[in-house]
């Protein structure tokens, strides 16, 4: 997680402290339309997977928490 809240705390300069794991990053507007699929690269390069678009929802994406149960969370 932490390339991810690296990477959001880039494209929010005027960011002060940490994201909150429950944090709306959508309605907070900490990722955009523009970097959206800047987002999806990230998660794929980070867990090493391609992430099909027609199997997910943007809620997927609103928290950093579920973006690590989704995306990041070790297989068994």
């Amino acid at each position: 997680m932490e390339r991810v809240t690296a990477w959001i705390q880039d494209k929010n300069p005027g960011l002060e402290g940490p994201v909150d794991a429950h944090e709306d990053l959508i309605e907070a507007r900490l990722i955009d339309s523009m970097d959206f699929l800047e987002f999806i690269d990230l998660l794929e390069d980070i867990s090493g997977t391609s992430i099909d678009l027609q199997e997910v929802t943007i809620d997927d994406f609103r928290t950093l928490a579920r973006v690590q149960e989704r995306f990041l969370a070790p297989t068994a």
